[in-house]
C-alpha cells in the first residue's frame, strides 16, 4: 500500500478531470490522477474502452461557446468540431498545461472507501497492469463523467432481430441493408437516425414525447452564439426564440413529430435539422412510443406496426460511480444532491465533477466549478474565511440551481441547472476567494 494521505485522488482524464487537474496544480493541491484509458480525453476517444462515440458525431454547440477560455479552439478547427478534433483538443490542452504526469494511466479505480470519520482520509483501490493497488489519500474528486453507463430500457414483449444501445454504435455500416427502428430523439437518436437513412433499408424513430428543434445556424452563424447578449425575463426569451424557431425550422409536427408537452427550455433542445429535412422528404417515418414486441414485430401504442431487423436504443445514460457507495454521496431520487452540483453538504472531502447539464454551458462554465472546488480546498487547508462561509452554506437546505426552471422530471434532467443562474452563483465563490488572496 502505497501513502499519501495529503494528496487528493482524481478520477477521470476527460474533459472535466483534466480541467480539474490543471486547477489543482494551479492552487498547488497535491493529487494522484486515475485515468482507465491510454490517454486523455474521456469518451471523446473513441478508441477509449468505454467511450460511446460514435463517427459521425459532432459537437452540438458551437466551439466558441464550448472551449476553455484561456485555451481557446483553432481557427484551423471546424465551427462544430467532430470527436476526432476534439480529443486532438483535450490531449493538446492536457500537455500545455502539463497535466499528463500527473496521471496513472490504464488504471481503473475499483473502489473507494473512507478510513473512518470525515477528514480521516480515503483508500482508494485500482487496478493496472502491476495488478491491484491501494493508497491512502485525504479526499476523493470524482470526474468520470456522466455518459458512460447505457440506460437501456426494458421493452415489453420479446425481439429476435438485433437489440443494442446508442453505446453500441460506431460506424454507419452497421445499418447496411436493415430496417432499423431508433427508439428515443435526443440529440443522439437523431444523429443516429440520419447515419441510418443513407445506409439502411429503411429507418424509423419512436418518439415517446416530442422535441424543440433548433437549427445549427441562424443568420448564417451558429445558433447558440445569437442569445445571452441581454438577460431577459424567460416568459420574453420563449417568446422571441420561439417566433425564431418558427421561422427557421417551421412546424415539426407536420412531419409527424408529436407536440412538446412542456415549455421551451425545460428539456435539452435537438440541435439538428437534417433529421427534420429527412422526415419532411419521407426518408424517415417517425412512430409513437412502443406498445409491445413480438418477434421482429414492433406493435405501436397508435395501434399500427412494422417488422424490424435492429432496434437501436438512444435512450440516454445513467449516472454510473461503481466504486464507490452511493449512501456516500447523499443520493436523492436520481442523482447525488450536491451543493453547486458538486460539493457534499458534509464532507469536506469528496467531490463530484461534471455532475451537471445545461443548455449553453460548455467547458468554461465546468472549468470554473473545477476552480470554485479546488479553492474551496486550498481554503480550508489556510484558514479563508470565504471558504468557512461556503462551508456553512453548503450545509444548509440548498436546492438545485435551476433559475425556477420547471424542468422535466426524468433521470437525465435530475442534474440540469440553468446556466445563468449556475454560473453567477459559482463565479460569486470564485471572486470573493480571489479578493481575499488579492
Amino acid at each position: 500500500m502505497t501513502r499519501a494521505r495529503k494528496a487528493y485522488a482524481l478520477i477521470g482524464a476527460g474533459p472535466m478531470g483534466l480541467a480539474a487537474a490543471k486547477v489543482l496544480k494551479e492552487q498547488g493541491i497535491p493529487f494522484q490522477g486515475f485515468e482507465l484509458h491510454s490517454d486523455v480525453g474521456g469518451l471523446w476517444d473513441i478508441d477509449a474502452p468505454r467511450s460511446t462515440m460514435y463517427e459521425s458525431a459532432h459537437l452540438i454547440s458551437s466551439k466558441s461557446m464550448t472551449e476553455f477560455a484561456d485555451f481557446p479552439i483553432g481557427d484551423d478547427v471546424a465551427e462544430y468540431p467532430s470527436h476526432r478534433q476534439m480529443r486532438d483538443y483535450f490531449r493538446a490542452f492536457a500537455d500545455h498545461f502539463g497535466l499528463r504526469d500527473l496521471y496513472r494511466f490504464n488504471a481503473e479505480v475499483i473502489d473507494a472507501s473512507p478510513l473512518g470519520a470525515p477528514g480521516d482520509g480515503w483508500r482508494v483501490t485500482w487496478r493496472d497492469d502491476q495488478g491491484t493497488q491501494s493508497g491512502e489519500f485525504a479526499g476523493v474528486l470524482i470526474a468520470n463523467g456522466t455518459l458512460s453507463e447505457p440506460n437501456m430500457p426494458d421493452f415489453p414483449g420479446r425481439f429476435d432481430g438485433e437489440l443494442i444501445h446508442a453505446a453500441q454504435y460506431r460506424y454507419p455500416s452497421q445499418f447496411h441493408g436493415k430496417r432499423v427502428l431508433v427508439v428515443g430523439a435526443g440529440n443522439s437518436g437523431c444523429d443516429i437516425a440520419v447515419d441510418a437513412i443513407h445506409h439502411a433499408e429503411l429507418c424509423d424513430l419512436s418518439m415517446r414525447r416530442g422535441y424543440y428543434f433548433v437549427p445549427k445556424y441562424v443568420f448564417g452563424k451558429p445558433a447558440d452564439t445569437l442569445g445571452g447578449m441581454i438577460r431577459l425575463p424567460m416568459w420574453l426569451k420563449r417568446r422571441i426564440d420561439g417566433m425564431i424557431l418558427r421561422w427557421f425550422v417551421g412546424d415539426p409536427q407536420k412531419y409527424g413529430f408529436p407536440k412538446p408537452d412542456y415549455k421551451l427550455y425545460e428539456s435539452h433542445p435537438v440541435v439538428n435539422s437534417l433529421v427534420l429535412y429527412h422526415a419532411g422528404h419521407g426518408d424517415l417515418r417517425i412512430r409513437p412510443d412502443i406498445d409491445r414486441i413480438e418477434g421482429r414485430t414492433v406493435h405501436f401504442k397508435d395501434g399500427s406496426a412494422s417488422d424490424y431487423d435492429m432496434i437501436l436504443a438512444a435512450t440516454g445514460y445513467k449516472l454510473h460511480y461503481p466504486f464507490i457507495d452511493p449512501n456516500l454521496l447523499n443520493w436523492q431520487g436520481d442523482a447525488p444532491h450536491l451543493y453547486l452540483n458538486a460539493m457534499h453538504p458534509e464532507r469536506d472531502d469528496l467531490f463530484v465533477l461534471g455532475m451537471i447539464e445545461a443548455t449553453g454551458l460548455g467547458w468554461q462554465g465546468r472549468h470554473e466549478q473545477a476552480e470554485m472546488v479546488a479553492r474551496y480546498i486550498k481554503g480550508l487547508q489556510s484558514g479563508c474565511p470565504v471558504a468557512a462561509a461556503l462551508k456553512a452554506e453548503k450545509q444548509k437546505d440548498f436546492q438545485r440551481a435551476t433559475g425556477g426552471m420547471q424542468y422535466l422530471n426524468l433521470p437525465r434532467m435530475a442534474y440540469y441547472v440553468d446556466k445563468a443562474t449556475y454560473r453567477k452563483a459559482v463565479t460569486s465563490w470564485i471572486d470573493r476567494f480571489r479578493k481575499v488572496r488579492a
